[in-house]
């Protein structure tokens, strides 16, 4: 027995983890990896001495990252990046991490996916403590540390993110238009733009309220494609950071942690590999 509950409106690929991504008409997902290619490059902060995204540079966003070749399984083809000052480099030029460290204005290098054994890659420099935590979600000091769901990656109190990946924690995030709609309707004055939430599958529900928060737990059919919707998303401080023509917003956090417990989209993981395309429907089973 299954329920229509949508139609994809938009894919989303981020090929180096906090930078801007590229939309795709279509694609094949994959246990493990999702969309291949996602967050498929990071930046390491070699002053901090661990791999960093948005949260703590938030330039990192005001830059874009487009694949020059479709990307395939776990690899991490060859990436063009478009400065925020408008200049383009290759991720395979020899003077690409110094081109980044200037443009970011620290010192960085740019890594492609590492194996999972390599553990010291992936390894936290910043104790994970509350401390840390707070700031990275940028909470006030009188808001409290939101819920974070059972399923979340024990591993991330050690490692920046699962090893062998790049991603927060589970290797897809959906959103619903609906969700962004209850979010600008609650915030008139601001531009809540998909791009601030950096979803993988973007969803049209025509429903009311965060219709995807009742989806954890469950199954979700996009033709072959299955996928297993784990649990609410945390939103962090990069929601409210700038990029491209998109202005810092703080305001964004405070409604997030005061109307909607910090939490908008959710994390999912794929059951069965499948290809998914713009305006397939999205059944609940």
């Amino acid at each position: 027995m299954t329920l229509r509950v949508g139609r994809v409106e938009e894919i989303w690929r981020y090929p180096i983890k906090s930078m801007g991504g590229e939309q795709l008409d279509s694609c094949r997902l994959e246990r493990r990896w999702g969309i291949p290619g996602d967050r498929g490059w990071a930046v390491r902060d070699e002053h901090a001495g661990e791999i960093r995204g948005a949260k703590k540079i938030p330039s990192l966003l005001r830059c874009r990252a487009r694949y020059t070749e479709e990307p395939r399984g776990d690899a991490s083809p060859t990436v063009e990046i478009a400065l925020s000052d408008g200049r383009a480099i290759r991720s395979d030029a020899a003077d690409v991490s110094e081109l980044l460290s200037t443009g970011l204005g620290r010192e960085v290098t740019l890594w492609p996916r590492r194996p999972a054994d390599d553990l010291a890659h992936y390894r936290r420099a910043v104790k994970l403590d509350e401390a840390e935590i707070r700031a990275q979600l940028g909470l006030l000091p009188d808001e409290s540390l939101p819920r974070f769901g059972d399923a979340s990656p024990p591993e991330l109190a050690e490692f920046t993110s699962p090893p062998g990946t790049y991603f927060d924690a589970f290797e897809l995030h959906l959103l619903t238009r609906t969700s962004l709609a209850r979010l600008a309707q609650l915030l008139p004055d601001s531009h809540i733009d998909v791009r601030r939430f950096r979803p993988n599958l973007l969803i049209d529900t025509g429903a009311a309220g965060l219709p995807e928060l009742d989806w954890c737990g469950q199954t979700l059919r996009i033709g072959a494609l299955r996928l297993h919707v784990v649990q609410p998303t945390v939103r962090c401080v990069m929601t409210t950071c700038a990029q491209a023509d998109l202005s810092k917003d703080p305001r964004i956090m405070r409604t997030l942690v005061r109307n909607l417990t910090q939490r908008l989209g959710v994390g999912a993981s794929v059951i069965e590999p499948g290809e998914v395309r713009v305006g397939d429907p999205v059944e609940l089973s």
